[in-house]
């Protein structure tokens, strides 16, 4: 990108005093904080890589962020999503996220996009902005915003995380630059990778990820330094390791010449998250599960295919733990015919997407059963509010 234009602007006294341990770096100075002043910034998501990704931006100075997020702030992002505090739950987290911002930089200039970005909107939102923040958690919407930065010229400062680990890099710095399909030329399988909700992140990671990127997004505006272009910076916090992959342009990376339907390209079709596999095996609501158990009509066995830490915090009663990883594995497929044994069985997981992988399995064996669709979260909100959510 080329630097911004900064003729015409200037800092004010608050903005000299706010800003003066950048003024006095000889990297930064009066020049490189107008830069930032005048600079737009769209971060896409203000989640747990959105979260310090904004306060750093607003914090370095940058004159206009834009967010874009249709969330709203829940109890169990409070560990992670520091933007956001407990005043805020059940409330917008853009609405949270501006206040935050203007704590920070009364200067800024923030504009909300309280929608989903989509094919149909992502240019028109985009086009504005200088550079691109990628802070989702979704397949369809990294390439979403990979290829409207494609076809509008636009940094995309990427970043992820899951569990222990992170990764972070810059896209589409120059025409030369990879972008995100030179990481990742294909879609993985649906339901492959597990989300935050279902996998788990430490707090930190995020912090750290989204630092990284507020980082960049600084240095691509003000000029200096050498940016992660070219670069993939993979972090794992358990072994407190940094190393770096070398990113390069694939001659066989397809052309980009328009937006297409990503949930579509992704193999998502719009289901809900951690329900993607569900819909190839058989399935029950929760309300007709508590119709089963309560009628006593026939021997049933609910098995529950979570992590025993999952388990710690909340069950169905009832229920049987024989989390998933034992039975693709194999080594719980007998244990499980055994206690299957003469009774129907229903499977379920949190949301529903590693029960239908279990019943995938126990397929292969012969053993037959039925998904309970939306998981204990979904028993959780509908038939026992006494189980706690999480």
């Amino acid at each position: 990108m080329l630097p911004p234009d900064t003729s015409g602007v200037q800092l004010s006294p608050d903005e000299v005093a706010r800003f003066s341990r950048h003024l006095i770096l000889p990297e930064v100075g009066m020049e490189g904080q107008k830069r930032l002043k005048a600079a737009s910034v769209l971060c896409v998501g203000t989640g747990g890589l959105g979260s310090p990704l904004l306060l750093y931006l607003a914090a370095a100075g940058v004159g206009r962020i834009g967010i874009v997020d249709f969330d709203v702030v829940d109890h169990s992002n409070l560990q992670r999503q520091v933007i956001h505090g407990t005043s805020w739950v059940g409330k917008p987290k853009i609405e949270s996220a501006r206040a935050r911002i203007l704590e920070i930089n009364p200067h800024c200039q923030v504009d909300l996009y309280e929608t989903a970005l989509t094919s149909e909107n992502a240019l028109e939102i985009i086009r504005p902005y200088d550079i691109v923040c990628d802070g989702t958690d979704n397949f369809p919407t990294r390439y979403l915003v990979n290829d409207a930065c494609v076809l509008l010229g636009k940094p995309n400062v990427y970043g992820s995380i899951f569990r222990f680990e992170g990764q972070a890099t810059v896209f589409n710095l120059d025409a030369e630059s990879p972008n995100y399909r030179d990481l990742f030329p294909e879609p993985p399988p649906p339901g492959l990778v597990p989300s935050c909700a279902e996998g788990g992140v430490v707090g930190v990671l995020p912090g750290i990820i989204g630092v990284i990127q507020a980082t960049e997004a600084v240095k691509i505006i003000t000029g200096i330094g050498t940016t992660l272009g070219g670069r993939l910076l993979l972090f794992d916090a358990l072994g407190m390791k940094f190393r770096e992959l070398k990113l390069r342009p694939s001659p066989e990376r397809p052309v980009i010449e328009q937006l297409i339907d990503y949930q579509e390209f992704c193999g998502v079709g719009g289901t809900a998250p951690g329900q993607e596999e569900a819909g190839s095996v058989p399935s029950i609501t929760v309300a007709e599960l508590k119709t089963v158990i309560d009628g006593q009509i026939e021997e049933i066995l609910l098995l529950d295919v979570r992590n025993p830490q999952e388990a710690d915090i909340a069950v169905i009663p009832g229920s049987v733990l024989v989390p998933l990883d034992r039975i693709e594995s194999g080594e719980a497929i007998e244990d499980v015919r055994r206690l299957a044994e003469g009774k129907k069985l229903y499977v379920h997981c949190k949301l529903g997407g590693r029960s239908a992988k279990a019943l995938i399995a126990l397929g292969r064996h012969g053993i037959e059963g039925v998904n309970v669709s939306g998981g204990i979260d979904a028993w959780s909100q509908e038939v026992d509010p006494g189980v706690q959510r999480y």
